[in-house]
């Protein structure tokens, strides 16, 4: 086996750093009535937290799972909308797909 040619060796805590930086946090916050409101980025989510969502069929089941039980009451009691939620997640999901494209590499 030959010599290492340009390999580039990693270091996890700067990846999952620069990931942070890049998607802009590791929660996404936002505001709505009765907010701000708080999520964990999907990027960085436990899994318990992931498989909840990706369980959930309904808008009100996943906005419930992304939020918890506590967080969706107030969010729904303000009057705001399952299926708004819905759309913030879309827009997280592919601005961090964009924002991940164009990562710098350190």
């Amino acid at each position: 086996m030959g010599p290492k040619v340009n390999r580039k060796r990693y270091n996890l805590a700067d990846v999952h750093a620069q990931f942070a930086e890049a998607v802009g946090g590791e929660k996404v916050e936002f505001d709505a009535e009765g907010g701000p409101f708080a999520f964990p980025h999907p990027v960085f989510a436990d899994e318990e937290w992931a498989e909840k969502v990706d369980a959930a069929e309904t808008a009100s089941e996943k906005a419930r799972a992304m939020l918890g039980d506590e967080q969706y009451e107030k969010y729904r009691a303000a009057g705001n909308s399952d299926n708004d939620l819905g759309l913030l997640f879309m827009a997280v999901q592919q601005d961090s797909q964009a924002q991940i494209k164009k990562r710098p590499t350190r």
